[in-house]
């Protein structure tokens, strides 16, 4: 019988480079593991959820993956529309958007999006009400970094106005503070399945008293390749202002996000906020903003107590009558802070008062006045890492925002070769601590088309960072602001000091 010797370190880093689920590169990994080596992730998913039910919808897609060294020469990255096996209604019985209208379709819609080569985007569009959920997987060169923006436009009706989204990658849990049931809001939580076994579901609603009560939130079955809207006031006969949602998932894995629509103030997708931390910074407040509201929400059973600053160009400053925020233990708690930018460019920094709780948070925000506004979200959020990229910016309309909360810290901003067309250019950015700084972001030379800008930390203390998108059309200030996490596009993997193997027979 043949004997065969494997390193246990060796399966180890392939697993850590195919699936990308090993220690995550970020500025503290790299200090605590000196010894680790760093490798590109091989293989990785984005899930992007359906964009709107509206027929005057229009919807771009753009996909970008910033080269990475060291991956190779294959691979390839590809997008596609979720089978839609479901009827479009959830074992929960709660009501999906898209009830009845995607029974039995099996044909793939487009866009779909296969980029060709790393560092140049690539772009697709659809119209009118009937896009589907896509699914995407990227592999070899084009895992690394992937990222998948949603950017749509409704010029009427409930939520008019800029919706963006980044679509995500899938998981097992979810945070949303800043949803609601008011009677005008139409939030729906979209749950996006892409594997071939059903993922099962809850959905949990906490509300200024705690929990609500629901049981249709319970054991939601997503079928495979299927994504489900479910509409939140399905959930629960409460009419709540601020909630934040917990999508907890049983069994499999979702991808998840939360659209929410208004009457009055047009809408847009509210992506997950970080992980539960004693500490957040929600970045890139938009310095025009005509109104702030701050959602909280903590999952201890002890009361959270935080202090509230605003990094702004010049510092961090405390706003006035908002020093602090009391946070009790299972309630959401939100408290307006008006125009607190007051015409820069700002951050909003929480940290605890005493003993540290962890706490989710995210931001609406408003601009405009009177019947001409609209909102959009600002979710707390992880630091840029080591790379983070946003890819559909313009060379007009497009503002990236970056604060560096508590050292100075410098960045490299890369903007890529255009969509149609251009070459890269990039540019150092010193921002110092406490601030927040809407940078001159570089726009690539000889632009045709839409572009990426890729963030990546060079020196000093951590750095966040969001990106606003604007397009003001008959006088509504639409808009919509994404995140810049940390990419995760590369696993840090113990090296060992001696041979670690193990005989298999």
């Amino acid at each position: 019988m043949n004997r065969t010797t494997l390193s246990l370190l060796a399966g180890t880093a392939a697993l850590a480079a195919v699936t990308g689920f090993a220690t995550l590169s970020s500025p503290q990994a790299a200090t605590t593991a000196g010894t680790a080596a760093e490798l590109p992730v091989e293989r990785t998913s984005l899930l992007c959820p359906e964009p709107s039910t509206s027929e005057v919808a229009e919807t771009s897609y753009t996909s970008f993956t910033p080269v990475t060294r060291n991956t190779g020469n294959d691979g390839k990255a590809e997008l596609k529309a979720a089978a839609e096996e479901s009827d479009g209604q959830s074992q929960s019985q709660g009501q999906s958007k898209n009830k009845g209208k995607s029974k039995g379709r099996k044909k793939p819609v487009k866009p779909v999006l296969t980029p060709k080569e790393p560092g140049t985007p690539v772009t697709g569009d659809t119209s009118g009400g009937d896009a589907p959920a896509l699914v995407g997987t990227a592999e070899g060169k084009f895992a690394p970094g992937w990222t998948v923006q949603e950017t749509t436009e409704v010029a009427a009706g409930v939520g008019r106005g800029l919706q963006g989204v980044n679509c995500s990658a899938p998981d097992t849990e979810f945070w949303f503070p800043g949803a609601s049931t008011a009677a005008d809001r139409t939030d729906y939580v979209h749950l996006t399945n892409p594997d071939d076994s059903a993922a099962v579901v809850d959905i949990e609603l906490y509300g200024k008293d705690g929990a609500l009560d629901s049981t249709l939130g319970e054991g939601i079955t997503v079928a495979p390749h299927s994504s489900d809207p479910i509409l939140l006031s399905t959930l629960t006969e409460e009419k709540q202002e601020d909630l934040t949602v917990h999508v907890n998932v049983r069994s499999g894995r979702v991808g998840a996000a939360v659209q929410a629509l208004d009457d009055k103030l047009g809408g847009d997708w509210l992506a997950a906020s970080t992980d539960p931390s004693g500490s957040l910074v929600l970045p890139g407040i938009p310095k025009d903003a005509t109104a702030v509201r701050l959602v909280a929400y903590t999952p201890s059973d002890s009361d959270a107590d935080l202090k509230v600053r605003l990094a702004s160009p010049s510092g961090l400053i405390t706003p006035a009558g908002n020093e602090t925020l009391h946070v009790k233990g299972g309630m959401t708690t939100a408290v307006d802070l008006g125009d607190v930018t007051r015409g820069e460019a700002g951050s909003l920094v929480l940290t605890p008062t005493d003993d540290s709780v962890p706490v989710v948070a995210a931001l609406r925000v408003v601009r405009g006045k009177g019947a001409d506004q609209e909102t959009a979200f600002i979710p707390a959020t992880r630091p840029v890492g080591t790379r983070a990229t946003v890819a559909d910016n313009s060379a007009k309309g497009s503002t990236l925002s970056l604060t560096a909360p508590t050292r100075t810290a410098t960045v490299k901003v890369t903007a890529s070769a255009g969509s149609k067309g251009g070459e890269a250019v990039s540019k150092t950015f010193t921002i110092k601590a406490g601030t927040t700084q809407n940078v001159e972001a570089p726009t690539p030379t000889g632009l045709k088309g839409t572009f990426a800008l890729t963030v990546e930390h060079v020196s000093g203390g951590p750095v966040y960072g969001a990106r606003t998108l604007a397009a003001t059309e008959d006088g509504v200030p639409g808009f919509t602001i994404q995140t810049l996490p940390d990419d995760r596009g590369m696993v840090a993997v113990p090296e060992a000091d001696e041979d670690l193997s193990v005989l298999q027979k």
